[in-house]
């Protein structure tokens, strides 16, 4: 796995000048703080997965009580290193593409990512927005669109003239089914060639988020997540106009000498397929 880009010094010092209160997040958006969490959790490790000062740093300068989420897990910093190699294959052939990053939310990717061509688009709700805007640095090739992903005029503001990759990271679980393949299907029609990653949940945590919750901890419970989806299921995207590939990306390794040999073998058994979370690219034509 190639090394991750790390913030400049100046760019350091800018998210390190200002402390914000997030107290005001809520529902899914506060979800955004927890995955934060998380992953800087993981990246402070000496042994951890993922390397991300500037999730680290942004977590500091964010007012809130984290110890509110619970007991921390790998499984975040996880699926970022997921979508990290499927992007990184991405820009290795289309290394001035336009990366859409789908209520992004605290995310920091574009700084593991940025090789100095892309263009990137963070589309997210206001508030996260000005978050991001008021703590992380500026780039000219960073822009936002501060609306819902389900609102599609955030198509207006992609360049597709290098190629498009449109991440979907910790949201299509949060959705409702016929929203997330009406989604699709806006995407397959507008950006002709492009792909588009997302992970999901299988049925039996979604139907676990439902009647129960996820209740983290005595002070916090996770939202819901309707949507469940898994690779047994792909004849249905595969019916949809316009997309031409669909396939599950590998896992890698986990932390711990358990999930380091366990993790990528998980993801190579097919009869494991309906019980794992998947993430999916769809290459549309």
């Amino acid at each position: 796995m190639s090394e991750p880009l790390r913030p400049a010094p100046d760019q350091a010092r800018a998210t390190a000048a200002t402390t914000i209160d997030a107290r005001h997040l809520h529902g899914v958006s506060e979800t955004a703080l927890l995955t934060l969490h998380q992953r800087a959790s993981e990246a402070a490790r000496p042994d951890g997965l993922i390397r991300d000062p500037m999730a680290i740093a942004l977590r500091g300068q964010i007012g809130y009580d984290y110890q509110n989420f619970g007991r921390t897990h790998q499984a975040t910093a996880w699926r970022a290193l997921v979508f990290d190699r499927a992007t990184r294959e991405y820009l290795d052939a289309h290394p001035r593409a336009t990366v859409v990053a789908l209520a992004e939310g605290l995310q920091t990717s574009f700084w593991r990512l940025d090789n100095g061509r892309l263009n990137w688009l963070s589309v997210d709700f206001e508030p996260i927005i000005q978050l991001r805007e008021q703590l992380l640095p500026k780039s000219a090739r960073l822009k936002t669109c501060a609306q819902s992903a389900l609102d599609y005029s955030w198509m207006d503001h992609v360049d597709g003239e290098h190629g498009v990759l449109i991440t979907a990271e910790g949201l299509f679980q949060y959705l409702e089914h016929a929203v997330v393949i009406d989604l699709i299907t806006a995407c397959a029609k507008r950006f002709r060639g492009a792909q588009l990653v997302f992970d999901s949940v299988p049925k039996f945590l979604s139907a676990h988020s439902r009647q129960r919750g996820f209740k983290l901890s005595d002070n916090y419970t996770a939202p819901p997540m309707p949507f469940w989806f898994t690779a047994t299921q792909y004849d249905e995207l595969r019916t949809i106009d316009g997309v031409w590939d669909v396939r599950e990306l590998p896992g890698p390794p986990g932390r711990g000498a358990f999930l380091r040999w366990f993790t990528p073998l998980a993801y190579r058994m097919p009869l494991l397929a309906r019980f794992r979370a998947a993430t999916t690219v769809i290459e549309f034509r």
